[in-house]
């Protein structure tokens, strides 16, 4: 197998595309062999599209691209404001998705687009 591939998919910002996108990801590296990886990246991606579905507008594209040292996984929507991290206190139903991303991945970040943005996270080999 010649790296890297990239693999795409487009979902609208409803309340199924998390798991559309989860299942996608963590199919993915399990076919490819990286059945280690899986179940991190799927949670995190679910996280990502997650905000998306609550935060921004328009559809999701995630983008998953798998390199020889890393796999990369980018959500990217049509919102132009950026996400803000915050500590969400015992009661809070929600606000911890991107503090489990930062926990998990190895690296994570934003990207600004032409008509929105991407944010991502990286997880090595």
């Amino acid at each position: 197998m010649e790296l890297p591939l990239t693999y795409t998919l487009f979902t609208p910002a409803v309340v199924t595309s998390p798991k559309v996108c989860r299942d996608f990801v963590r199919s993915t590296l399990e076919t490819l062999g990286l059945g280690e990886l899986a179940e991190t990246a799927a949670l995190c991606t679910s996280e990502l599209v997650t905000n998306v579905h609550r935060h921004a507008q328009g559809d999701v594209h995630l983008r998953a691209a798998v390199e020889a040292t890393h796999v990369r996984v980018a959500v990217y929507d049509g919102s132009a404001r950026l996400p803000s991290p915050r500590r969400a206190s015992a009661g809070d139903d929600g606000g911890r998705g991107l503090f489990l991303v930062t926990a998990l991945s190895d690296v994570c970040g934003v990207t600004p687009t032409e008509g929105g943005k991407g944010v991502w996270f990286q997880l090595n080999r």
